[in-house]
């Protein structure tokens, strides 16, 4: 299975949108300081999953949650959660 996830730094105010294979390893490099882009951010929350069968779905899926509506429906959906400048 696959899984497209959203997290949430409250030392940046931002979100950061990924897919993995294994969401628990991927949390955890994340709060771990392994990926260069959400290092700054740590800690960082899981604050939204979906699982997909395929990992092409999970892609498909983080690419709409990047975009325009997805950021709208993610606004909408976890007001708490909004980033700051709205990326």
């Amino acid at each position: 299975m696959f899984y497209t996830y959203v997290l949430w730094s409250a030392v940046l105010r931002k979100r950061y949108i990924g897919s993995t294979s294994d969401l628990l390893h991927r949390l955890e490099q994340h709060n771990n300081g392994f990926s260069t882009f959400t290092k700054r951010g740590i800690p960082w929350i899981l604050i939204f999953s979906e699982q997909y069968p395929t990992r092409r779905e999970a892609e498909q899926r983080e690419r709409q949650l990047k975009s325009g509506h997805g950021r709208a429906w993610l606004d909408q959906t976890f007001p708490q959660y909004r980033s700051a400048g709205g990326g």
